[in-house]
């Protein structure tokens, strides 16, 4: 079953035992194929992908973030979100072109973030889409005023409006992490370390509960149990090829 793109009706879950997993769609529109320089046919198809970075639970509220591309270029954000623990889904954001989300973190039922950066081809512009509402309505906060490389390693609230992140930059033969604070919600950053050496924010811990497991053809949703991973949603990975 297809996720329509752009639309925010629910559909029915293909992530169920004996249903084909849920297929983002993508249409191969031609002015994508010209901007992103993808030169296709039917006898050398251009091959879609879907790639997702994080889970992230809210009660009944199930999100997942990433990315779709080609073998060399990024083409858009994908942003999918269930409010029935993974029954039914939809796509509730208008991707952003040549960007990809990352990590997706709420410090309650309300107040969320995603980590973003554009890329083009290499990642730059970081910035968060931000939710006061449980995800129902985003929008988008560059970190800074002006253009600069690097992506968002990692973030870490813990409150709606404290936080801090790393920001990788890679600078000639090294990659120089930069840490950021925030104190607005990440309304504006402050930075307060730079190093090369390896950085793990305080507080910062990996979801227990959840994962996204890749086994070459499906992306994996699951949940912990007490016998182990339960699987709750399951998305196609090779979503297209453009002719």
């Amino acid at each position: 079953m297809n996720l329509v793109r752009f639309a925010a009706a629910l559909l029915l879950s293909a992530s169920l035992f004996g249903q084909p997993p849920l297929r983002v769609d993508y249409a191969c529109p031609p002015e994508d194929l010209e901007a992103f320089g993808m030169s296709c046919s039917a006898d050398d198809p251009c091959p879609i992908f879907l790639e997702l970075s994080s889970v992230e639970a809210v009660g009944a509220k199930l999100f997942v973030a990433g990315n779709i591309h080609t073998g060399s270029a990024t083409l858009y954000t994908v942003l999918l979100a269930s409010e029935d623990s993974g029954k039914t889904w939809t796509e509730p954001l208008k991707p952003i072109r040549a960007a990809a989300f990352e990590q997706i973190q709420f410090v309650d039922s309300a107040n969320g973030w995603i980590s973003g950066e554009s890329i083009d081809p290499l990642p730059r512009d970081a910035f968060f889409m931000i939710t006061a509402d449980g995800g129902k309505t985003w929008r988008q906060k560059p970190m800074f005023e002006d253009a600069r490389s690097g992506s968002v390693a990692q973030f870490w609230f813990d409150s709606r409006t404290t936080g801090q992140l790393v920001l990788d930059r890679r600078q000639s033969a090294h990659i120089t992490h930069e840490v950021y604070q925030t104190k607005t919600g990440a309304e504006d950053w402050e930075m307060t370390e730079s190093t090369t050496k390896p950085v793990v924010l305080k507080g910062r811990k990996e979801p227990a509960e959840w994962r996204l497991r890749a086994d070459g053809k499906v992306y994996h949703a699951e949940r912990r149990a007490s016998s182990g991973w339960e699987p709750v949603a399951n998305f196609t990975i090779h979503i297209a090829d453009c002719k």
